[in-house]
This record gives structure tokens, C-alpha cells and sequence, in this order.
């Protein structure tokens, strides 16, 4: 074995060989013709002992003080023919002669047997980082293939491995720190969404969340349901701009922000425009979109508004799929702008979905042919909510490691027949005021809460508040006035509208006062009330009486 001929292929022996014969000095003044290294030049004396060149150090010397791990195989079994002290240190004595399969078992355990035949083909070096051995250490290991006879005729390959075990466990001391940021975000994602969805009377509601695969940091998806009263739900869905806790952070105030606004019953838009000045003062480096819906079952829409949000799909009792567009504003935090909001049908037999962009988005693919992927898979999906949102997170192919957070949330409203049918039903009563409206609508609403058969106790209690309602309008509102009854499977809900926009509030009566008392006695007997401006002007005071158990 020539080893000197093995040293001219190791790394940076022959750029050093190069550099050396450039740089030699010429022949010395006193005519001394031999030529030294140049880098010695300036210190050789008459007394000086010569240097030896490179290429006369003893080969196999140099290698077994190699700190690095070194060994030597040849030939199509690569056979070992070298192991320097490094690796003996290492991995024990290896015999000589014998093949690397059985001589050197932990290059077998790397699946590095099949990179030596590839090095041995191709004659080209190869590498590969950070494997970790039977020893517990971490190595990259560099093949490079050498003649191994005097002839050149033989095939071999050098083994040069580098201890990277310290820069090994930094890297996974790394990992486990983003891991555990990660693990930190996730929880506190999920902490910050909704532990259990409200159930609407007259909707049912699935929705899921999922984070982003272990590569991909949580970003700030959430979603919501919101039970306003008077048979009336609010759907929020929205996905806060980047990653990691901060964006989850950002993502809980907004939603808590979202159901404080949600209380004052305001128009979608104008939820939209609290929630943007808010949004800016959290962090006006930090934005977010999001679509804020009402569904009430009296008008069989869903009147929403969009910051920059996707578009809501509807797919209607007969299958049609449509897609809410305009209006759509820009996103939370951007300031300035003033939203709209637009409605879509959303009838018996409808589902709704909202949704985030990881739902839909793909970077091989335009965003509107994934919103186009998820209306032809919305058209087929049948079932009850949760179905349909499974399916839907599945015909998206989305998977534990799935690029980006996905949040969805599916409601749908029912078409009931039958019995179920009687258990939901509607009466209204157009008023159009005078000395005869209060006496017309106590008479009607007693004869509506006795052909549903309320109990009498119930029944004079919805009478009474009807009666009260209407007082109030007529007093305080103009025409036209409306009184609405409403029953669910859970409650009964009475309803007065009227033309002015001035919202009553409860106050406390004086004794020597001839009014003001309305209100409070509505609040006394009723489970909840409220009233909110309606959006062609004017506005709506309700007030909802829940059912004794099994009587819806």
C-alpha cells in the first residue's frame, strides 16, 4: 500500500503542495541552489537543520495522530486495510482484510455501506452530516475515494470522520427549544378558543381547529359563536397575520374584544370598526382578518362584514353553492377605513362554512382555485355539521403536518317537518298605532300563546310583557310597529318594533312618576332582554322566556 500516494488525495494536501511551489525561494546568494519552503526562508541560518517537505512525512504517522477518525477500505467488499488510533479509540480494534460489513459494524448501522459502493462507482466524494453511533457520539463523515496499489489500479475508499457531537446537541437543544415554544403556543392557542361552541336554537354548529405541522410555528386562527339573544347568533372566524404565542396572544384579546362588542348588538360593520381601532392599539405592527356574521331565523340571512377575510360559503337546500363577495374591507390594524356590511341567504336546509386560509391556500396553487376546490367539495358534503367539517378538512388534504394553522367552522339550519315543525313556529302582528294597538296586541298574543299551549302561567306572563312592550313603543317610538312571537324547542321570544332608533334603557321609577316602569317590569319577569337598532333605521326591544323542561 502506497501510502504517500493516499496523502495527495487528502483534503487541502494538494493546494498546499500548489502554494508551496509557487512561493519557493530562489537559490541562496552563496550558491546553494536547493530550494526551501518560502514560509522558512527567513529563519534558515548557515546552522539551520533542513526541513522536510510535506510529501516526506510519514504518512501512516500523520494519521494515527489525526484527532479525527480515520480508516481505510479497498475494493468492491471494502475490505479494511487502515484504522487510525482515533477510531480504535472510538469503535475498538478493527481486523485488517476483513470486509466493512463484519469488520466495522457501525458504519453498517449508519447505512453507510451503500455510500461506500456509491463513492467506489462514481469515483466522487461524498458526505453526510451528524449521524449519531453506538458510542453516543455525533459524526459527518466524508468518503472519498484513493488508489489503493502502486499501479493505480485498485479501488478504495478513505473514511474522514469529524466529531460534530458538542454542535449536535446545541442543535437539538434548539429543537427542544422550539418545541417547547411551540407546545407553549399551541396550548395557549387552544386555551384562548372556544372550549365549548353556544347552541343556537335554531343552528347547528361543528368546528375544528389545527395547528401547523411540527415545522410550522402556531399562528393565530380562532373562531367563535355568540348567542346575542332574541334568537339571534353572531359566527366570527378570523386568522391573525404571523406566528408563534404573540400571534396567539393578539388572537385571545381580539376574540374577547369580539364578544364584549357582540353584547352591544351593533351592526356587523360597525363590530368591525371597534375591532380595527383595537386592533391598532394592541399592536399596530400586528394585523388580522376576519368576517363577523348575524344570522337571525326571522329573516333567513346571514348579514355579515369582511376585514380582508375569505369569502363565506352558503350551499342552499338544493345543493347550489354561492359565495358572499363584496363588501370586504381591509384588514384589522390598517386603519382609516370605513366597512360595509352585506347579507347572503341562508334559509332552511342551508350550511354556512367560514374558514381560514390554510384551508384553501396552497403554494403551488391560486388562492381562488382553492376556494373553488372547497365549493365543489361543500356541494357534495351532506350530514351534520361535524361531518361536513371533517370532509371538508379532508378533500383539503390537510394532515398532521400540514404548512399553516386550518380553523372551520360549519353552522347549518335545519328544514323541520313534522312534530319538530311545531316546535318551532312564528306570528306577527303589524300595529299601526292609537288608543286601540295595546288592547289588539294583548288579544293576539294571548291567542297565539294558547294555540300553542303555553301553560296558563306562562301565558299570562308572555301577555303581559307583550302588553308592556307595545306601551313602549307607543309612547316613545312612531309607526310602523310590529309585534312578533316567536317559539324554539328551549324558549319563547316577544318582539316589538317601531320606527324611532332611540333605544329605551332601564331606569328606577320614582314614586310620583307616570312612566319609566315598562322596562323594569319586562326585566323582572323575563330571562333575558334587549334592544338594538334595526338596520333600515328604527329599532327592536325583545324579550325571551325560557321553556319549562319538556315542554318544547
Amino acid at each position: 500500500m502506497n501510502f504517500t500516494r493516499w496523502s495527495a488525495r487528502l483534503p487541502g494536501t494538494q493546494r498546499r503542495t500548489a502554494a508551496r511551489t509557487e512561493h519557493t525561494v530562489s537559490p541562496d546568494r552563496r550558491g546553494e541552489g536547493a530550494p526551501v519552503p518560502a514560509a522558512r526562508a527567513e529563519q534558515l541560518t548557515d546552522d539551520a537543520p533542513p526541513v522536510p517537505a510535506v510529501d516526506e512525512l510519514p504518512v501512516r504517522d500523520v494519521l494515527d495522530r489525526v484527532p479525527a477518525l480515520v480508516a481505510l477500505v479497498h475494493g468492491p467488499e471494502h475490505r479494511v486495510a487502515y484504522v487510525n488510533d482515533a477510531y480504535t479509540a472510538a469503535f475498538g480494534a478493527r481486523p485488517a482484510g476483513e470486509p466493512a460489513r463484519e469488520a466495522l459494524p457501525e458504519l453498517d448501522e449508519l447505512g453507510l455501506l451503500p455510500l461506500l459502493d456509491q463513492v467506489l462507482r462514481s469515483a466522487k466524494s461524498r458526505t453526510v452530516k451528524s449521524r449519531k453511533t453506538s458510542n453516543g457520539r455525533s459524526y459527518t463523515f466524508t468518503c472519498t475515494p484513493v488508489d489503493t496499489s502502486p499501479e493505480g489500479q485498485g479501488g478504495g475508499v478513505l473514511i474522514f470522520a469529524t466529531d460534530v457531537t458538542d454542535h449536535a446537541e446545541a442543535a437539538e437543544r434548539l429543537r427542544a427549544s422550539e418545541r417547547s415554544q411551540r407546545e407553549t403556543a399551541v396550548t395557549l392557542q387552544r386555551s384562548l378558543l372556544p372550549q365549548e361552541l353556544e347552541e343556537p336554537d335554531d343552528l347547528r354548529i361543528a368546528a375544528t381547529y389545527q395547528p401547523g405541522g411540527t415545522e410550522a410555528a402556531v399562528g393565530g386562527d380562532w373562531y367563535d359563536v355568540i348567542t346575542l339573544g332574541g334568537g339571534r347568533t353572531a359566527l366570527v372566524i378570523g386568522d391573525v397575520m404571523g406566528r408563534g404565542v404573540r400571534a396567539a396572544a393578539v388572537m385571545g384579546q381580539l376574540r374577547t374584544a369580539v364578544r364584549a362588542y357582540a353584547r352591544l348588538d351593533l351592526p356587523p360593520h360597525e363590530v368591525l370598526q371597534l375591532l380595527d381601532g383595537l386592533a391598532t392599539e394592541i399592536d399596530a405592527n400586528q394585523i388580522a382578518t376576519c368576517v363577523y356574521a348575524v344570522h337571525d331565523p326571522n329573516e333567513g340571512r346571514l348579514i355579515y362584514a369582511s376585514a380582508g377575510h375569505l369569502p363565506i360559503l352558503v350551499r342552499d337546500e338544493s345543493g347550489t353553492v354561492l359565495r358572499a363577495d363584496e363588501p370586504t374591507g381591509p384588514p384589522l390594524g390598517t386603519g382609516g377605513w370605513l366597512h360595509a356590511s352585506g347579507s347572503i341567504p341562508l334559509g332552511p336546509g342551508s350550511t354556512a362554512v367560514l374558514y381560514t386560509d390554510g384551508l384553501v391556500e396552497r403554494r403551488d396553487e391560486d388562492l381562488d382555485e382553492g376556494i373553488a376546490s372547497l365549493e365543489r367539495a361543500l356541494a357534495g358534503a351532506t350530514g351534520t355539521p361535524q361531518v361536513v367539517c371533517d370532509r371538508l378538512v379532508r378533500s383539503a388534504g390537510v394532515t398532521a403536518d400540514h404548512d399553516d394553522d386550518v380553523a372551520v367552522l360549519v353552522l347549518q339550519h335545519p328544514a323541520r317537518t313534522g312534530p319538530d315543525a311545531d316546535l318551532f313556529r312564528n306570528a306577527a302582528l303589524e300595529l299601526l298605532g292609537g288608543v286601540e294597538a295595546a288592547p289588539r296586541a294583548r288579544a293576539f298574543a294571548s291567542g297565539v300563546l294558547t294555540s300553542w299551549r303555553f301553560p296558563s302561567d306562562l301565558h299570562d306572563l308572555g301577555v303581559l310583557a307583550a302588553s308592556e312592550l307595545v306601551a313602549n313603543s307607543l309612547q316613545h317610538g312612531t309607526p310602523p310597529m310590529r309585534l312578533r312571537l316567536r317559539r324554539t324547542d328551549r324558549r319563547l321570544i316577544i318582539e316589538v318594533t317601531d320606527g324611532d332608533d332611540h333605544l329605551p334603557r332601564r331606569r328606577r321609577a320614582e314614586p310620583a312618576d307616570e312612566a319609566g316602569r315598562g322596562i323594569a317590569i319586562v326585566a323582572t319577569i323575563a330571562s333575558g332582554w334587549g334592544s338594538r337598532r334595526t338596520p333600515g333605521g328604527g329599532k327592536a326591544v325583545w324579550c325571551e322566556f325560557a321553556l319549562p323542561r319538556g315542554e318544547g
